[in-house]
């Protein structure tokens, strides 16, 4: 599976921005999708997950701002980020996962995206 992500940007506060990621390859085998960022001195976090039915999952600091979305039939998934804050600052990356069981899931990641806000 790749993913290439796209949409980064230098954003000021309360501004709008819009991340998107294609995937290509072994796509039926592709189950949740997701967002993940890593700010400078910080450990990757999960901002957004969603399910191939569509459930919604976010991490509290993004919730009511960041909408995340799927389209199964083009392979891609989105995120809709409102109200940016400075804080939101960090290089996003694309996520795919493969579950083998309940507990075990190969991981797929695309490039960064860098999101700066800033005014």
């Amino acid at each position: 599976v790749q993913l290439q992500a796209s949409g980064g940007g230098l954003v000021q506060p309360g501004g709008s921005l819009r991340l998107s990621c294609a995937a290509s390859g072994s796509i039926s085998s592709i189950d949740d999708m997701g967002w993940y960022r890593q700010a400078p001195g910080k450990q990757r976090e999960l901002v957004a997950s969603i399910t191939t039915g569509g459930s919604a999952n976010y991490a509290d600091s993004v919730k009511g701002r960041f909408t995340i979305s799927r389209d199964n039939a083009k392979n891609t998934v989105s995120l809709q980020m409102n109200s940016l804050k400075p804080e939101d600052t960090a290089v996003y990356f694309c996520n795919a996962k493969h579950y083998r069981d309940s507990v075990h899931y190969s991981a797929y990641w695309g490039q960064g995206t860098q999101v700066t806000v800033s005014s």
